[in-house]
């Protein structure tokens, strides 16, 4: 079986074209003849191996491909594709597509129907000014879709993966990588805590980060306190900087000799005690300019220690010094960049540099509710109900999956309500879907000159077409529990 996932260019086995030598820069002076008849050319040659050997693989031309229908246990007919003998791509809903779908793999065009509904419902919400959106669902092929062409469009992307592909955490960081920032994805289990996805969510539309404002008063204080108790705890009245249980001699008389001799190498690689400090000195004399002097000696120090220079450093006797005898502070400039640049962290400069703020994803403009498989099966329960007693009791006997899926779903939606933002449904075929969507979708599924497209998708590939009982193995796998993060897509 050959499994495949990203994107698949299908090409004819019988023939491939040989590329070499392309430009399109105009020259002005004409190329020698014994040149230009040595250059390669575009040329159609045969791909079809001259060897009779029965080993040799060789691959057949797909001309359709396929979803599996879940629901029917079958091959999908309207989620399908085909090249007609006349060489233009039908779908199974939308019938014979434009132009543009002849440069899009036929893997791709079979997921055209999830990604006009993702277009669909990104339509429904996008009024033309940018903001943030709420994604639940974000695993499955239409949420997907409006997830990367909503971030496409400048949009922040709030992006809640459901739990049919939460459980891949390499499938999550895709995801995460394909909405740009501040945009990012989690799993459906964050959603959960209705208190930290609220938070989250503020912090990517208002670009609020709330990481306080740093105090150096606070810093300071800090510094003497543990100063003052490191000063306590080794006085300079020890031969070292080190506790009373290092110092006493706890071995027979016989060992006493040896005992002095030893210690004295031994608490030479300790700092000397800390010399007597007044509080009151500390106080009026130790500023946080002279924190901040005393923070730059001790970066210098930790440069010379990486680089092996072993002069003895005590910051005890630093700040004794410098409340005697207060230094000035140097405030240098460096050259393009000005004093305000962070080559480290400032207590006196606690800003941000100039282009490092978060940005704002702007109001909230909507959620998009993606029914996933266990979304579905948790409503398909609930819906039925019709107090809130029987409501609840639905809700007691749904599995852990579905009661997860219900009230991630429902996180979502009540960050947009509250926001007065509208919530779309899409994935259950309730969303009405024009050829406008279609074209956007194919649109977005197209490769631009840059070798990038604004909707990919992570697919599996089984071909049929070599493999006829491959058609049977996918149904069965795509049936199953766990099926995998990536669309299964069969291709004849």
């Amino acid at each position: 079986m050959m499994l495949r996932c990203g994107r698949f260019v299908a090409t004819q086995a019988s023939k491939v074209l040989n590329r070499s030598l392309a430009t399109r820069r105009r020259v002005k002076t004409e190329i020698a003849p014994q040149v230009l008849n040595n250059l390669l050319t575009f040329d159609e040659v045969d791909a079809t191996p001259s060897s009779s050997d029965p080993a040799v693989y060789i691959r057949s031309p797909v001309s359709s491909a396929y979803c599996i229908d879940l629901d029917k246990k079958q091959l999908s007919a309207l989620d399908s594709v085909a090249i007609s003998p006349s060489g233009k791509v039908v779908h199974g809903m939308f019938g014979e597509l434009p132009d543009a779908a002849l440069s899009i793999p036929l893997e791709y065009l079979a997921l055209l129907r999830p990604a006009a509904e993702g277009a669909a419902a990104l339509r429904a919400i996008d009024k033309g000014n940018h903001g943030t959106l709420l994604i639940y669902g974000a695993g499955e092929a239409s949420g997907l879709a409006a997830a990367q062409m909503a971030s496409a469009k400048g949009h922040a992307v709030v992006a809640v993966v459901g739990a049919e592909q939460s459980g891949n955490d390499t499938m999550v960081e895709c995801i995460k990588g394909l909405v740009k920032e501040p945009g990012t994805a989690v799993p459906e289990e964050y959603a959960l805590s209705k208190a930290n996805f609220k938070n989250l969510v503020h912090s990517i539309s208002s670009g609020d980060e709330g990481i306080e404002k740093v105090s150096a008063e606070v810093y300071l204080q800090d510094f003497k306190f543990n100063l003052l108790d490191y000063v306590q705890t080794y006085p300079a009245s020890r031969p070292a900087a080190v506790s009373q249980e290092h110092l006493e001699f706890k071995y027979m008389e016989k060992d006493r000799e040896f005992f002095e001799t030893n210690m004295e190498a031994y608490l030479s690689q300790y700092p000397p005690g800390s010399p007597p400090i007044d509080q009151a000195k500390l106080d009026a004399f130790f500023s946080t300019e002279q924190y901040e002097i005393f923070r730059k000696k001790f970066w210098k120090q930790t440069t010379g220690v990486i680089s092996g220079d072993e002069t003895p450093f005590s910051p005890p006797h630093l700040v004794k010094q410098q409340i005697e005898a207060p230094e000035s502070m140097s405030h240098q400039t460096f050259p393009g960049v000005g004093q305000d640049m962070p080559y480290s962290f400032s207590i006196l400069n606690s800003s941000f540099p100039s282009g490092a703020q978060q940005k704002a994803g702007g109001p909230i403009m909507g959620a998009i509710i993606v029914a996933t498989p266990n979304l579905k099966a948790a409503w398909d329960k609930v819906s039925v109900a019709k107090t809130l007693r029987a409501k609840g009791e639905a809700m007691q006997f749904l599995t852990n999956s579905q009661r997860a899926a219900f009230t991630s779903a429902n996180s979502v939606a009540q960050q947009a309500q509250a926001a007065g933002a509208p919530v779309v449904i899409a994935g259950d075929g309730s969303i009405k879907v024009t050829d406008a969507d279609v074209t956007e979708a194919i649109a977005a599924m197209d490769i631009d000159e840059s070798g990038e497209s604004r909707l990919n998708y992570f697919v599996q590939v089984y071909r049929a077409v070599d493999y006829p009982f491959y058609a049977e193995y996918a149904i069965h796998r795509a049936s199953e529990e766990l099926a995998g993060p990536r669309q299964i897509i069969v291709t004849k």
